[in-house]
This record gives C-alpha cells, sequence and structure tokens, in this order.
C-alpha cells in the first residue's frame, strides 16, 4: 500500500494520527491532523480535509485543499481557487461526515443490541 493510500486510510476517521505542517499566509506554521483524501466533482481530482491539532485552533475549523502528489511522491496541496470548486469540495466533504457520523449512529445501535 503506498504512503498515499495509507492517508486515505489512517485518517481521524479511522483512529489515524498522521499529520502535516502547514505554512499560512502570514509565514507561521500550523501542525494539522489529516481527517481524509477524497474525490470531489467528477473531474477525479483529489482533495483533502485537515483539522488543527488540539489547542491550535480552538474554532474546530477544516482546512481544504486540493491535493497531488509530486513525481517523487511527496504530497502537495494547493489552495482552491473559485467558490464553485470549494462548494463541490465542502458538499462532499460534508457527504463523508454524514456518512461517518450514520456509521457511528449504527456501531452504537448494534452495541446496544448486543447488550440485550
Amino acid at each position: 500500500m503506498s504512503e498515499h493510500e495509507e492517508l486515505k486510510h489512517e485518517g481521524l476517521f479511522d483512529g489515524g494520527d498522521t499529520t502535516v505542517t502547514l505554512t499560512l499566509d502570514d509565514g507561521s506554521t500550523m501542525e494539522c491532523v489529516v481527517l481524509t483524501i477524497f474525490e470531489a466533482g467528477n473531474d477525479g481530482k483529489e482533495y483533502i480535509a485537515l483539522m488543527p491539532e488540539s489547542g491550535e485552533d480552538e474554532d474546530g475549523n477544516v482546512y481544504l485543499y486540493r491535493y497531488e502528489e509530486t513525481e517523487d511522491g511527496q504530497p502537495d496541496l494547493t489552495n482552491i481557487e473559485s467558490d464553485e470548486e470549494y462548494e463541490i469540495v465542502s458538499d462532499a466533504f460534508d457527504e463523508i461526515l454524514d456518512e461517518e457520523e450514520f456509521k457511528e449512529l449504527m456501531e452504537g445501535e448494534d452495541a446496544e443490541d448486543n447488550e440485550d
């Protein structure tokens, strides 16, 4: 399994702790947990969802970036430039969150059923 595939499967949703360091516009850095890497839209582009590690951003913000790999396999994150593309990516990420919430809900109900 490539490092890219591992990132897709080791996100916070699956209990992974893969992190990246973002360099912000003002030159400061922020350590973020990789939530997931996912496709959005019909063009096959991939995106990454990042959440600052606890204590760095108390608003619970999630950062979305376009995700690609360089020829040597290093991640390359770029800003999403258009509002239209951002809406597509944001909607896709919201669907992922809804699916995860549903899975957790169903797992909780299964655990309760097994207790009976």
